[in-house]
């Protein structure tokens, strides 16, 4: 949103989170290569990549670990159940589908996704992002965002017709909250 540097006191004030957690996970994220830091009084952390290269599957799973429910239907770290015929188990089976619907939905979007949807959410409702600096117009960042994320807008409605079942689309008459 045009700022440079994301310092995680204010992250930890603003979000009411302990500033050794968020520690944590930005160490995670920067050496993966997600974000960068900079020392100093102007330092802080800022992405690494851009954000249409950072999808949330791969962010998840560095922070979290594998996305499956159940170790036994896991594509990162399996491990054996105690069922004695994996082959023919109905809860494991269920569980490959819960575990593939989850990462295809998470491995789908991007962060620049996210960011357009959020962004088009405020334009439609007319209400001022709370993140935005209160000397910051609004009219200002939407239209700047507008050309810059106009390629990731692009990219998730090509998907609507994807044929995949379950997978959130521009216009998802299921869930309001994805339009």
């Amino acid at each position: 949103m045009g700022w440079p540097m994301l310092q995680i006191s204010e992250l930890a004030s603003k979000e009411k989170l302990p500033i050794k957690f968020l520690e944590q996970i930005f160490t995670q994220l920067k050496s993966a290569g997600y974000v960068v830091s900079r020392r100093g009084k102007f330092g802080g952390y800022s992405l690494g990549k851009p954000m249409s290269r950072i999808k949330f599957g791969e962010v998840i799973r560095l922070i979290d670990g594998p996305l499956a429910p159940i170790r036994c239907v896991s594509q990162t770290s399996y491990a054996r159940c105690s069922c004695p015929d994996e082959a023919h188990c109905g809860l494991r089976m269920l569980m490959f589908d819960v575990r593939n619907a989850i990462s295809t939905i998470l491995d789908r979007y991007t962060l620049a996704d996210i960011v357009e949807i959020t962004l088009r959410k405020y334009r439609r409702d007319k209400v001022t992002p709370p993140f935005l600096r209160r000397s910051t117009p609004l009219e200002s960042v939407l239209s700047e965002k507008r050309g810059s994320l106009r390629s990731a807008r692009r990219a998730v409605e090509s998907r609507q017709f994807s044929g995949q079942r379950g997978i959130p689309t521009k216009q998802h008459p299921q869930n309001p909250a994805m339009n």
